[in-house]
């Protein structure tokens, strides 16, 4: 019988070993391409025009999140199984309801039970509060005065708290932004819904319209919280009327998202993840607060009807 004869030499071979080794650790320790947050714009009955485009602008692909405008019916059909987080802008926050139907309202509870993410600005947190009968629930707050919702619009100022100032990466204790009509908040109370958290409350007030004084000062302006296996934030003014306050906007969303750093398409490409928002959640679920990159600032913007313009020289389109 012929001898046998190996292929390779001992020391060619210990050689090929040492790179296949080699090369799959360096797979296996390579980290997958982060891809962006998905966020859903209700841009619909009850929403206001300018709200999209200006969230849009917060919320640019360049500091990591992917926008999209969705409608009633998109919602009630299933469209937040893409998402991540789901954003209802200032406009009426009956309307919205009205347009979702009960279908899509129990659509977007259900989302946000699941382990999405909702924030609410000025018409969105009166749709998220439990007050009305029209109300989402989605946070454990009612509305203080509601009978002279129509206040009055114009700059107040609102107090942080520690909590808020480390979300929000803000220098200042006292903040000035736009008020417009949104709701005064305080806690309802309810046994089915975890207590909110209070980030800042308004700190002046407008009384006009027959609306009495020394109601609105006290009041939450932005609130956070959980339902479910998602969480909720919800603006009272409105930040994204600001450019100085866009980040308050994205420290916001990333809470919601419980994601840590999006992916900035300037520093790494981005990969399209099919993977549910739910279940994304909860595998990550557990990681507590986030540290926003936000900038020192003055002003934002707040109106449930968003029935008068601001002055020009302070709004962008």
């Amino acid at each position: 019988m012929p001898a046998f004869k190996p292929r390779f030499a001992p020391a060619a071979l210990l050689l090929a070993i040492e790179f296949f080794f080699l090369t799959q650790h360096a797979e296996a320790k390579a980290p997958a391409a982060a891809r962006p947050i998905r966020v859903a714009i209700y841009d619909d009955t009850g929403g206001s025009v300018k709200g999209p485009p200006n969230l849009e602008r917060c919320l640019s692909a360049a500091e990591g999140f992917k926008t999209e405008r969705v409608t009633a019916a998109d919602i009630r059909g299933g469209a937040l199984d893409r998402f991540d987080v789901v954003i209802h802008p200032g406009g009426s926050g009956s309307k919205q309801a009205a347009a979702l139907e009960a279908s899509g309202c129990h659509a977007v509870r259900q989302f946000v039970e699941q382990g999405g993410g909702f924030v609410g600005i000025c018409a969105g947190s009166y749709l998220a509060s439990a007050h009305y009968p029209w109300s989402l629930g989605l946070i454990d707050a009612r509305v203080v005065d509601r009978e002279h919702w129509a206040r009055g619009t114009g700059d107040v100022q609102i107090l942080l708290t520690p909590a808020a100032r480390e979300i929000f990466a803000a220098a200042e204790e006292e903040v000035t932004i736009y008020y417009g009509q949104g709701p005064l908040l305080a806690p309802a109370g309810r046994d089915d819904i975890p207590d909110y958290q209070l980030l800042a409350s308004y700190e002046t007030e407008i009384a006009e319209k027959g609306a009495p004084h020394g109601v609105m000062q006290g009041t939450t302006a932005i609130a956070r919280g959980t339902f479910g296996n998602g969480r909720v934030f919800c603006f009272s003014p409105h930040p994204e009327k600001t450019p100085e306050l866009d980040p308050y906007v994205r420290a916001a969303v990333l809470w919601v998202a419980n994601a840590a750093t999006p992916a900035r398409t300037d520093q790494q490409s981005v990969a399209t993840d099919p993977t549910s928002s739910r279940v994304r959640s909860a595998r990550t679920r557990g990681a507590e607060g986030i540290r926003a990159g936000a900038a020192r600032g003055l002003g934002g913007r707040c109106r449930p009807a968003c029935s008068r313009p601001r002055p020009a020289a302070r709004r962008r389109a």
